[in-house]
């Protein structure tokens, strides 16, 4: 009698090439990896991020929101760098050619289908949360749903503005959405520990009714036009959301679709 080989085990993950690598600053960098063939993901979900271990040990994954739109061939992501971080310590040193672990199944909040329709779409982001957004920008749906989609991201210094220059130019020759970003989309920065033009924290910009005196809008937040996504520090998040419901916006779910929506998910 022949005795069968146990059938292996699928992996996990996809295992893909590094394509480019980008170091803004000592502290964040950005990068893509091949995108598999069979791969969908709705823009701004997240997906989980590891290197591959010797001697069969398991891998340290982080979850990493997809910076590319969906309609993408490369997945594009942002990162900071811890020094001592088990994963970003050995992150930031890949190169164009190594390999990366990639999970297979993308998920998250930050996505259109979390929201019910309004007129105004604020993409609310601190440091590296600003990732998601590079991806919902892209999103010709996005400029169908809303008339108005406003970027805002703030961080410590003006070098981690990363991206500035694809908000304020590049992205108005993407071939699919430019001529929309051009009349929809607004980029709204702030520095919370240098001289700028807009200065401080974001959540204090909202309260102080600076924000919205910027962009020429009526002061406050209203359920009846506003959509709002949130992504970056706990901090953040928190008394962001607390001041969406002193304003009468909800928070929505992929089961519940509401006002607003946050993600809870952490790179390190």
């Amino acid at each position: 009698m022949t005795s069968l080989a146990p059938l292996a085990r699928p992996s996990p993950f996809h295992e893909e090439r590094v394509l480019w690598v980008r170091h803004w600053t000592d502290s964040l960098f950005s990068f893509a990896i091949t995108r598999p063939e069979d791969f969908r993901f709705r823009s701004g979900e997240f997906v989980m991020i590891g290197l591959p271990t010797e001697g069969g040990a398991k891998p340290v994954l982080r979850a990493y929101s997809i910076a590319s739109p969906n309609w993408a061939e490369e997945l594009e992501f942002y990162s900071i760098k811890v020094p001592d971080g088990p994963l970003t310590s050995r992150l930031q040193k890949i190169q164009a050619g190594d390999t990366v672990l990639m999970g297979k199944k993308p998920t998250g909040t930050l996505v259109l289908d979390a929201l019910t329709g309004g007129e105004r779409l604020w993409l609310i982001g601190t440091g590296t949360g600003l990732a998601p957004w590079l991806s919902v920008a892209r999103d010709p749906d996005t400029y169908q749903r809303f008339g108005q989609v406003i970027v805002c991201h703030t961080v410590r210094n003006v070098e981690d503005l990363a991206y500035r220059d694809f908000w304020t130019r590049e992205i108005h020759d993407d071939p699919l959405i430019g001529d929309e970003a051009k009349r929809q989309l607004i980029y709204y920065p702030t520095v919370t520990r240098e001289p700028f033009e807009t200065p401080g924290r974001i959540t204090d910009r909202i309260k102080s009714g600076a924000l919205f005196a910027d962009l020429g809008l009526e002061a406050g937040f209203s359920p009846a036009t506003d959509r709002v996504m949130l992504c970056g520090s706990m901090a953040m998040i928190k008394e962001a959301g607390d001041l969406l419901e002193t304003y009468g916006l909800k928070e929505g779910s992929n089961a519940e679709p509401g006002d607003y929506v946050l993600e809870r998910a952490f790179v390190g």
